[in-house]
């Protein structure tokens, strides 16, 4: 009883000013994205033939964008971060919206294909630039406790944005991008601004002040990850565990493929995975979260997602039917969104200044985007080597065990003892 009545206690705490507005900033960073992700989906059906490539080209124009992000933290301060890295992002989404209505370059295959490479950088750098706001404010024991809170801010985002994307999903044939682009640049506006007004009213720690610039140079990120073995570790976990994700994800789109020749039935589709997604990580966000971190650990946390790929890819292996697409990507995207993220960024606040703003940042997009390419090169050379999709996932199960122990490395750094 006594345990039941402080999780209780400790689960209403978390429902403070501070993590609520931080909440509504991340519903609409997400809202942003999730407006544009069932269109990116749409555009990785359309060249399935030419994903690797794809890929490939994301994770170079993350290796080349990575240290001008390094270069620009480096004489900037955490507003200017914000304030640049949003404002590129809009200027981006709006430049799309003028090759589409003014260029007219709707029916062009050359502008889906970099809209699609764009989407993979958008979606990991707008969060991961929120991510890098969180973890450098909320820093103690206390604060940390509204990383599940925060995340459910997101989940009512990504809903958000998942229906308005449906909504406009019979516009896609006749403009295309336009009344997605333009959506997703409003919302990302808003959360620059709010973004700005929590830095000025919440900012408490020293090295959040607007006059402190963070120092170092534009090769901080890739240096650290190479040389400081937690860094490493935390970066071999994210590249294996994205590579896992990514043979799910062409798996799914084989099948998707098969399942339906309908774009407006494609993205529906999609919009609705979200939809199953989002209610179910958003209760796990508000109620169970914290607790589950604090009751059942991070090193069982991070041992988990590789157990979890054991069941969906043997599923993919014995039943490769829409129904386990569905099944397998709301469970793991429920755990990644609502257990493992929050874990991994409570991971984050405990480095140090330099590598809370850069090294976090640099995992969240290059190594995740090499990770990508990893997995989609698996399922290649499966091809090539005429081994069936269906038996390409099954394969990949070994490298679910090193997720799962490179997990364990992860929570045995000394500097995470107190979690």
């Amino acid at each position: 009883m006594k345990l039941t009545k402080n999780v209780i206690s400790r689960t209403f705490e978390t429902f403070s000013k501070e993590s609520l507005l931080s909440g509504f900033l991340f519903f609409l960073v997400l809202s942003s994205w999730y407006i544009l992700r069932p269109v990116r989906n749409e555009m990785a059906v359309q060249n399935a033939s030419d994903l690797p490539l794809l890929l490939a080209a994301g994770a170079l124009a993350m290796l080349l964008v990575n240290p001008i992000y390094s270069w620009v933290a480096s004489r900037s301060n955490l507003k200017k971060i914000i304030i640049s890295c949003y404002s590129f992002l809009i200027l981006n989404l709006l430049a799309f919206l003028y090759s589409w209505r003014v260029l007219d370059m709707g029916d062009s295959i050359l502008l889906g294909q970099i809209f699609y490479i764009w989407c993979n950088v958008y979606s990991f750098f707008v969060v991961s630039i929120f991510w890098v706001l969180i973890i450098n404010i909320f820093r103690n024991s206390k604060s940390r406790s509204f990383y599940g809170v925060i995340a459910a801010g997101g989940s009512m985002g990504a809903f958000f944005g998942s229906e308005i994307s449906k909504r406009f999903a019979y516009t896609f044939e006749e403009f295309g991008l336009e009344f997605f682009s333009f959506s997703a640049a409003i919302l990302l506006f808003l959360a620059m601004l709010v973004a700005i007004f929590i830095i000025n009213n919440l900012s408490s720690e020293k090295d959040t002040h607007q006059s402190d610039e963070i120092g170092g140079g534009s090769l901080d990120a890739i240096k650290n990850v190479i040389k400081t073995s937690e860094i490493r570790s935390i970066a071999i976990y994210t590249w294996i565990w994205t590579a896992l994700m990514t043979v799910h994800w062409v798996t799914a789109i084989t099948i998707i493929d098969d399942w339906s020749q309908d774009p407006q039935e494609r993205i529906i589709f999609f919009s609705l995975i979200e939809q199953v997604v989002t209610p179910l990580t958003l209760i796990t966000q508000l109620f169970l979260t914290n607790n589950i971190i604090k009751y059942w650990g991070i090193k069982n946390i991070l041992i988990s997602y590789g157990f979890l790929f054991l069941l969906a890819f043997i599923s993919y292996g014995l039943m490769p039917s829409i129904t386990v697409v569905a099944i397998a990507t709301v469970a793991l995207r429920l755990f990644e969104y609502g257990i493992n993220k929050p874990t991994r960024e409570t991971i984050y606040s405990f480095l140090n200044k330099n590598d809370r703003y850069k090294s976090s940042v640099f995992i969240d997009t290059f190594i995740t985007r090499f990770g990508d390419l990893t997995g989609v090169s698996f399922i290649a050379l499966g091809k090539m080597a005429s081994v069936g999709f269906s038996v390409m996932p099954v394969l990949a199960i070994p490298f679910a065990a090193v997720l799962s122990y490179t997990g364990i490395r992860i929570s045995k750094n000394s500097s995470l003892k107190d979690l």
